[in-house]
C-alpha cells in the first residue's frame, strides 16, 4: 500500500478522528483539573496591617489564609510603635489567592547608629554640614577661649564624644568651638 492510499483510506480517518476526540477530552479534563486545583475565581482580601504588632499581624493572616514573610527593618519610622508593620507588599485591599505570602516591612526599635566623624579642629561651616549630612542634629553650641575658631569638644547628654563612636540617627550633638580669643 502507498502513503497517497493510507492518507485516504478509512482506517486513518478513523484514527485522526479517535485521536481528535481524545485530544478534546483530555484538555477538557486538564482544564477542569486546573480549575479546582487553583481555586479559579476564588480571591482573598489582603487586610490593612499598618501599626499593628506582629503577633495581630500573624493572627489576622492566619484567619484569612495567607503566609507571612518579614523582610528588612532599616529605617525607623517614629509615627508606629516599635516592631509593629510600617509596609506591606502587595496592598492592601489587593485580590490574592489564598496561602499567598505577604511580605512585611517592621519598624526596628530605635534608628540605626552612626559613627561620629572627625570634625576636632574643624571649623563650624566645615563641621555643620558633615554632621547634618548624616542626620545628626546640632545641639547646644558654647564658646570657649582658645586659638583658633574650630570645634575643640563634642558631646552628648552630657558625655564627651570621641570621633567614631556609634550613635543612633538624629541624635543631638553639642558642640564646644574656640571663639579666636586668647
Amino acid at each position: 500500500m502507498s502513503f497517497v492510499k493510507f492518507l485516504t483510506s478509512k482506517v486513518f480517518f478513523k484514527q485522526l478522528v479517535l485521536a481528535l476526540i481524545a485530544l478534546v477530552v483530555i484538555c477538557f479534563v486538564a482544564l477542569k483539573w486546573l480549575s479546582v486545583t487553583t481555586n479559579h475565581g476564588e480571591f482573598i482580601i489582603v487586610p490593612d496591617l499598618k501599626g499593628k504588632s506582629l503577633e495581630t499581624v500573624g493572627i489576622e493572616l492566619k484567619d484569612h489564609d495567607l503566609a507571612m514573610e518579614i523582610q528588612d527593618s532599616a529605617n525607623f519610622n517614629p509615627k508606629y510603635p516599635k516592631y509593629s508593620v510600617i509596609e506591606q507588599n502587595p496592598i492592601a485591599g489587593s485580590q490574592v489567592k489564598e496561602n499567598r505570602k505577604i511580605y512585611l516591612i517592621l519598624n526596628p526599635s530605635d534608628y540605626r547608629k552612626v559613627e561620629v566623624p572627625n570634625i576636632l579642629k574643624r571649623t563650624f561651616r566645615q563641621a555643620k554640614p558633615q554632621l547634618e549630612a548624616l542626620e545628626f542634629e546640632i545641639g547646644d553650641i558654647t564658646y570657649k577661649d582658645a586659638i583658633g575658631e574650630g570645634v575643640i569638644s563634642m558631646s552628648h547628654k552630657g558625655k564627651t564624644l570621641k570621633p567614631g563612636t556609634s550613635l543612633p540617627l538624629t541624635s543631638k550633638i553639642d558642640l564646644v568651638l574656640g571663639n579666636g580669643k586668647l
